[in-house]
């Protein structure tokens, strides 16, 4: 674990439009950190046939430019594969093939996929099970009793606030915790307050991924990077070094402090492309793969997710992300737009690594771009045929 530099995450000044692009690649050096090893059977992407990006993408009614875009969002990395072979990819600012990126909430969908593999292995009974089963927590706090699935599904009813424009946010609050201000990360799953039912409303909420972070920990007797080391770093054939951000105490940052280099990013979305095979290999069941990336109940649909103070157009699954409309597809996304989006249909996956500074400067598309990023991810899957 690398040295702790306390209060420094807190001290980025995120969500101000303070520039990030010279952090994100070197969040280690910043900020505490548990590693993670290459695989000792690293899998190269194999090279396919190198294709353009389209030049416009429609968003609202009107055309867009994909180069302005890119270079308005900040954009660090953009990776293209289909069928499992690289076929766009290019690297601006201090982005770069060997420059491990922080994730933001593109953590969510791999913590959910650590969830699935300890059920697969036997060490969570089942989603059913109370969360309190396997986390302490004090009584009547927001996850006693609460099924995991529910937490999966950002439905535990915690009370909870991810405006990011909003100074006195949960969310922020979260990332001053992580720092060791008010308490820690273990502290704050276990006391943070009930408001209501479970599966009543799917609100966003990055402490219930911390929650899930916890039960990994709890469930499998080992560090959240440990068991992801030897559950997905070692049979994906993670070809980098990666890391966690972890709070003073050593606790990962399991919602958002996710490290890797674009390429491994891009082998969880072709996991699930796979229905959770690698090689041939079943990693991860893909009943879990299926149930993760449906809206299973009314709440959970499109346009019904609530973040901050309003919906959004998406539905969402085990901590992944269901676009709108008829096509099947799904994404793991993250503040300052990081992206793992997926087109079963073309056989496509697409990695987006940015630091959009005016993300969270004001609750609008204006500043967080989200709708034109999947119109710009969407045009290039169907660019490539």
């Amino acid at each position: 674990m690398s040295p702790q530099t306390p209060g420094v995450l807190a001290d980025l000044d995120l969500f101000s439009g303070a520039p990030q692009i010279d952090h994100f690649g070197r969040m280690a050096d910043l900020v505490g950190t548990r590693g993670m090893a290459p695989s000792r059977r690293p899998r190269p992407w194999p090279e396919g046939p190198r294709v353009d990006l389209p030049t416009t993408f429609t968003f609202g009614g009107s055309e867009h430019s994909v180069a302005q875009f890119l270079d308005e969002t900040e954009t660090s990395a953009l990776l293209v594969l289909q069928d499992g072979r690289v076929v766009h990819e290019r690297y601006f600012r201090t982005g770069g093939p060997d420059v491990p990126w922080l994730s933001m909430s593109v953590a969510k969908s791999f913590v959910a996929t650590l969830v699935g593999i300890a059920v697969a292995d036997g060490l969570v009974r089942d989603v059913e099970d109370p969360l309190s089963d396997y986390v302490p927590v004090a009584p009547g706090s927001a996850y006693d009793g609460v099924p995991i699935r529910s937490v999966l599904q950002m439905s535990s009813g915690a009370a909870w606030n991810e405006d990011y424009s909003d100074p006195e946010a949960d969310a922020l609050r979260l990332a001053r915790v992580t720092s060791g201000v008010g308490g820690n990360l273990d502290t704050l799953v276990a006391t943070l307050a009930k408001e209501r039912d479970p599966d009543v409303l799917c609100r966003y909420n990055s402490c219930d991924t911390q929650a899930l972070a916890a039960l990994v920990r709890h469930a499998t007797g080992r560090t959240l990077a440990d068991y992801m080391q030897e559950e997905l770093c070692e049979p994906l054939g993670f070809q980098s070094p990666g890391a966690w951000v972890v709070d003073p105490s050593g606790v990962e940052m399991g919602y958002a402090g996710l490290n890797l280099v674009a390429r491994d990013f891009a082998r969880l979305g072709e996991l699930y492309r796979n229905h959770g095979t690698v090689d041939g290999v079943q990693v991860l069941p893909a009943a879990w793969v299926a149930a993760a990336t449906t809206a299973s109940r009314p709440h959970l649909e499109a346009g019904r997710v609530v973040v901050g103070g309003g919906t959004t157009p998406e539905g969402y699954g085990y901590q992944w992300w269901l676009p709108p409309g008829e096509r099947e597809e799904w994404m793991a996304a993250g503040v300052y737009n990081q992206y793992v989006y997926v087109d079963p249909a073309n056989a496509v996956t697409v990695v987006k690594l940015s630091a959009n500074r005016r993300y969270g400067t004001a609750d609008s598309e204006s500043a967080h771009r989200e709708g034109q990023s999947l119109e710009l991810l969407r045009a290039v899957a169907r660019s490539v045929d």
